[in-house]
């Protein structure tokens, strides 16, 4: 090694020590958990909130995105996007819920063992005057969350209508029934909904198109005056909901190709779908038909061969029939017999397989 160069590199390495040194030293101040912060006890203060809004501050970042929490990510100030994003119905208990539940997630990320503290601070700072509403909402919360835990086995055990009467008597109870009511209103809009399908898959003697009238009926009289975006925001449930009804499936089996056709391209148009959209759906339609009636010619030469053969040679001609048919797919459907799974044996939902 070159003399004159030897001092430099041991002074090169020393210092690359030292620097390696200083910062395993300062790391735990840095990074210190928030169990390390005085005592929480006057958490619900002001200076306290301040503090904590300002641990959720950073530099604006162009396009911010919400994180998994529902609050933005990476950071930002929380206070100010709270007072943003749910200062102008702040007043409605269902508004209220949406921001409790997103602010626990977040702050049980951040601090799992003092996290009410947390929340309570940063609401006190955002909604001063609603302040005692809200740290109450989020106490009814937290004592249903409880309820609901230790009841979980008792509640599944229950038939259907019964545990639905047991979760809306608690419901009532800790929250009062409006509020209650208030708070779950898209449950209660889509338990409306499911009802009026029952109902509906029951009437003797009508058409899909009748049927189709009554289902937008019953969506019109749950959503009021946002049935029509409802709708638009979710065509494919909806749709997919009215077509698993055992009186639809039924009626669309028992009609010619090409009234099933029809049937099938109103329905969709009565869920919105454009026209480009109703294009797809009925060229995805024909795929299908052309599928299933090649999966009833192959069960039908399986089983003649079934009868003819067994063992070895079976399996050969097969082997055979399946690469004629299925080409590709071969292998897989092979591998699904062989489990027990026949494709083309499972009954046929129009309009959805």
């Amino acid at each position: 090694m070159n003399r004159r160069k030897a001092p430099l590199l041991l002074a090169l390495v020393l210092l690359l020590a030292g620097s390696a040194l200083l910062v395993f030293k300062t790391r735990p101040e840095q990074g210190s958990s928030p169990e390390a912060a005085p005592a929480r006890a006057s958490a619900q203060t002001a200076a306290n909130a301040q503090a904590l809004a300002a641990r959720n501050r950073a530099s604006p970042a162009a396009g911010a995105q919400e994180g998994e929490d529902g609050l933005e990510q990476p950071g930002g100030d929380l206070v100010s996007y709270l007072r943003s994003r749910f200062g102008a119905h702040i007043r409605n208990p269902h508004t209220q819920m949406r921001m409790l539940e997103q602010l626990m997630r977040h702050f049980q990320k951040l601090n799992p063992t003092g996290w009410e503290a947390d929340l309570l601070a940063v609401l006190k700072q955002a909604f001063p005057e609603l302040y005692d509403e809200l740290a109450q909402r989020l106490h009814q919360r937290l004592d249903y969350e409880k309820w609901v835990k230790e009841h979980h086995a008792e509640l599944k055990d229950k038939p259907e209508a019964e545990r639905r009467a047991a979760i809306w008597e608690e419901r009532n109870r800790l929250f009062g029934k409006e509020v209650a009511e208030k708070i779950w209103v898209a449950e209660l809009r889509n338990l409306a909904v499911a009802d009026s399908l029952k109902s509906i898959d029951a009437v003797p003697g009508a058409s899909v198109g009748d049927r189709m009238a009554q289902y937008k009926q019953s969506i019109q009289k749950a959503y009021g005056e946002n049935s029509q975006a409802y709708v638009q925001t979710h065509q494919q449930e909806l749709m997919n909901r009215f077509l698993d009804l055992g009186s639809v499936q039924k009626d669309l089996g028992s009609m010619p190709p090409e009234q099933r056709a029809q049937n099938l391209r109103t329905i969709r148009q009565e869920m919105g779908l454009d026209e480009q959209a109703l294009q797809r759906w009925e060229e995805l339609d024909r795929v299908r038909d052309t599928r299933w009636e090649l999966g009833s010619q192959y069960m039908s030469e399986r089983e003649a061969l079934a009868q003819d053969y067994s063992g070895p040679e079976l399996e050969a001609r097969l082997t055979e029939l399946r690469a004629r048919y299925f080409s590709d797919e071969a292998q897989t459907v092979a591998e699904e017999e062989q489990s027990g799974f026949f494709r083309f044996t499972r009954p046929r939902q129009w309009g959805r397989n």
